[in-house]
């Protein structure tokens, strides 16, 4: 052996050597080595895997998944629907009064008699509304406030399922309101059937313009705390009545407050709305109920609007297709 393999055989003892003391040992074969290496160690099977951190479009488009609806958004579920499975009187569903509250209406303070004298012995203080070439009311004093629906014009296309004026118990005062459309101008539901369009112990959507049901009812609105009952205790309808006829009250900038966000300009009912027309490529206003042929641009939505004494006009159509508002 040359000093060359000397060498080598000594420097492999010593590789050799080190390995062992690292816990490596090397299995000798046929003209080779080869290291043996430790096996893996096993992996633990998890009993709940873990939700990924991500997901793709086509995931989260999985009809298993729960729509998101706004608890207190007023939606068409099914836009598709024939007019005639929407035109089926209905009772009205009790929904639970939403958690969120817009202005709390604080309990009055007084008996029950004194509440009722009160609705009805205020006196009319402002002059009737004018009404300009897009029929949108001004009145003087709240320019802000622009309907475009009068009280007469809702109650006779139809709105609240001809419900609204029914026998009411109000859990809040105890006792029953009954016979307070009287106090209205006749000529405003004079030629209407009283019982079906106005006094309707139930709700029923073929009253309703638009031929769908949509809204609360009113005890859901007094449970809401959205009753001011010192002033009007059938709420937002009532107190546009009374409003339009002249009467003015310390409840007055709420109520149009409330308008304002519903369906003012900048409103989120009347926006949702016209958004839809703009989606569906439709740039002129037609009644629903006119057309049967033609597509409904949401009617729940509609109808909604014409609760709050709003309905889509020509112009308000151009002016979002042009501006976005």
């Amino acid at each position: 052996m040359n000093d060359i393999e000397s060498q080598r055989e000594d420097n492999i003892k010593r590789n050799q050597e080190q390995l062992r003391q690292l816990g490596i040992y090397l299995t000798p074969s046929a003209g080779s080595h080869h290291v043996a290496k430790k096996s893996p160690p096993k992996k633990r099977k998890l009993q709940h895997p873990l939700a990924p951190s991500r997901s793709s479009a086509r995931i989260a488009s999985n009809p298993m998944r729960q729509p998101y609806v706004s608890e207190d958004q007023d939606q068409d579920q099914n836009p598709s629907r024939s007019r005639q499975q929407r035109s089926r009187p209905i009772a009205k569903k009790m929904k639970a009064p939403s958690n969120k509250r817009e202005l709390v209406a604080t309990a009055p303070a007084k008996d029950i008699e004194s509440l009722r004298t009160g609705w009805t012995a205020w006196e009319p203080t402002a002059s009737p509304p004018s009404r300009d070439q897009e029929s949108t009311f001004h009145f003087e004093d709240q320019p802000s406030f622009t309907p475009n629906k009068s009280p007469e014009e809702m109650l006779r296309e139809g709105c609240f399922g001809g419900s609204y004026f029914r026998p009411l118990y109000s859990r809040r005062l105890g006792t029953t309101i009954i016979d307070d459309y009287r106090e209205l101008p006749s000529s405003w539901y004079s030629g209407l059937e009283v019982s079906k369009f106005l006094t309707s112990p139930t709700y029923d959507a073929e009253i309703n313009k638009y031929k769908v049901s949509s809204g609360q009812s009113i005890e859901e609105w007094e449970a809401a705390g959205w009753i001011n009952h010192t002033y009007d205790v059938r709420g937002w309808f009532q107190w546009y009545c009374r409003f339009y006829m002249g009467r003015r009250c310390e409840d007055d900038e709420r109520q149009i407050s409330r308008w304002r966000k519903c369906v003012g300009d900048m409103g989120r009912w009347r926006r949702t709305l016209l958004k839809k027309y703009v989606s569906m490529g439709i740039k002129e206003v037609f009644d629903d109920g006119e057309d049967e042929e033609g597509r409904d641009v949401s009617p729940v939505m509609h109808q909604t609007c014409h609760h709050w004494a709003y309905e889509v006009r020509q112009a308000d159509l151009e002016r979002f297709w042009k501006v976005g508002k």
